[in-house]
């Protein structure tokens, strides 16, 4: 059976145009995810409040205000202490956990970091993030010097506190 021209025309046009619609459905329906702009926020600038380190590790709390900076910028949000909209918090945990050994030595560790934090609206409503954390594992290896072990640690450490940081802005943006 041979098709004419025109008619193939026609079926591959329709055949397009059922793709398009099957792909729009699923776009408006179908997974779950939507996308969120800055547009969609309530504000274009935030302050950042106390952020309070209760563990032993030093100038966390430093660091993650760093991070949330960059991170808040990256996302087109204007850090300003002229803010409405402010984010406090605690950083409650920070582990370093043995995850293996090997002749009694450890040789993988895994950096774990944990906080609380509150997004204060100008109205006094507060958003609670509480347990946020690293969403993912961050793990170094090291069997040399002691100095090696330290220089791993910071940088599992930064990573850590860099993903929670991006953590603490996606619950604040897509919540």
């Amino acid at each position: 059976m041979k098709m004419h021209g025109s008619k193939f025309k026609i079926k591959i046009k329709l055949i397009c145009l059922l793709f398009t619609a099957y792909c729009l459905l699923l776009t408006v329906c179908g997974c779950g995810y939507s996308m969120h702009g800055k547009s969609s926020l309530p504000f274009d600038s935030i302050q950042i409040g106390t952020i309070e380190n209760t563990t032993v590790e030093p100038k966390l709390q430093d660091k993650l205000y760093q991070l949330l900076t960059e991170e808040f910028l990256k996302q087109g949000i204007r850090v300003s202490p002229d803010a409405t909209y402010e984010l406090k918090g605690t950083i409650n945990l920070f582990d370093l956990r043995i995850l293996s050994e090997k002749n009694g030595v450890a040789t993988e560790y895994e950096v774990v970091i944990n906080g609380d934090f509150q997004l204060i609206m100008p109205s006094g409503d507060v958003q609670d993030l509480k347990g946020i954390g690293s969403p993912f594992i961050v793990s170094f290896q090291s069997q040399e010097l002691l100095e090696d072990v330290i220089a791993n640690k910071e940088r599992a450490s930064e990573k850590a506190i860099r993903d929670m940081a991006m953590e603490i802005v996606g619950n604040i943006i897509y919540r």
